[in-house]
């Protein structure tokens, strides 16, 4: 189990405020979207299939960028490249079509099973973000509840067709925070949906952007823990949680404005959180000595 670290001096604070504004400043362009699963969403121009093709994204978000990739590639064909009228209409001869695609552990029967799930929401609230408010409470301190009760809804549904049970390959997609997971590629589905700037689509405007939680990848957790805003080696969904209380004392009203910035050093140069010759190029530099020299 994590434990918190005495918070930081507040001139550490700020200075790492302003170090983060820098790095906001150099990454989060469209240009850095580079092989991000962002890049789908920003294919379509129909609001409603970026809403799908997002969520899908977000979805298949794990293993290899380039495996990642193939598999969305292979997905959106299969689908027409048009996501959400092939959800929206989806029936048992699509379901077909979908049979042999793989992505590591998620099969195509998986898949055609959650976009069975999609396309009964889709005809019943029209969009996802309109289902997801259905369990929205502007007044919960962050979006885990409602979250939760997207993916439990949803899992219920799927758990009245198979006999009340939820198979581990639709457990994995409909991550719910009701079950401890960090949920990291759902809060990463949030953010590009509810903020709006450079990269985050900001498509859904009935969410408020300071009850996102930080999605938890291996960069961000090394990044996080290298800058003192957490200290630990596994991703929970208390990581999560903390992380983002973190960044709140930074920038309260958009606690996850800094994620795509911060985790482009570890994507797109490389940085493991080691010392290496190219470490005083980057923005963090002087934070990183700091932060030795404090805990020592």
């Amino acid at each position: 189990m994590s434990r918190r670290k005495p918070e930081m001096p507040q001139i550490q604070t700020d200075a790492l405020k302003e170090t983060l504004e820098r790095v906001y400043r150099r990454y989060n362009h469209r240009r850095c979207i580079g092989a991000d699963p962002l890049q789908f969403a920003y294919r379509f121009t129909d609001l409603r299939d970026v809403e799908i093709a997002a969520f899908l994204a977000a979805a298949l978000a794990y293993g290899r960028v380039q495996q990642i990739e193939r598999s969305l590639n292979d997905l959106f064909t299969r689908m027409d490249n048009t996501p959400y009228e092939f959800v929206v209409s989806f029936s048992d001869s699509k379901r077909t079509r979908l049979a042999g695609f793989k992505h590591r552990f998620t099969t195509g029967e998986t898949i055609a099973d959650l976009l069975e799930l999609l396309g009964e929401v889709l005809r019943e609230h029209g969009t996802l973000e309109t289902f997801f408010l259905t369990g929205y409470d502007p007044t919960d301190t962050n979006v885990l509840p409602a979250l939760a009760r997207f993916c439990d809804r949803l899992a219920d549904a799927y758990a009245q067709r198979h006999e009340g049970q939820l198979s581990r390959g639709m457990m994995y997609l409909l991550a719910s925070p009701t079950r401890g997971s960090a949920s990291k590629r759902l809060h990463l589905f949030l953010r590009w949906m509810v903020r709006a700037d450079a990269v985050d689509l900001g498509l859904w405007t009935s969410v408020d952007r300071a009850r996102l939680i930080v999605p938890m990848d291996v960069h961000m957790t090394r990044l996080c823990s290298i800058l003192g805003l957490y200290e630990g080696r596994t991703i929970s969904l208390s990581t999560a949680v903390q992380v983002t209380e973190s960044f709140a004392r930074m920038e309260p009203a958009d606690p996850v404005k800094y994620d795509f910035a911060l985790s482009r050093i570890g994507i797109l140069d490389d940085c493991n959180g080691r010392r290496r010759s190219a470490c005083p190029a980057c923005e963090l530099y002087q934070i990183c000595l700091e932060r030795e020299n404090w805990t020592r």
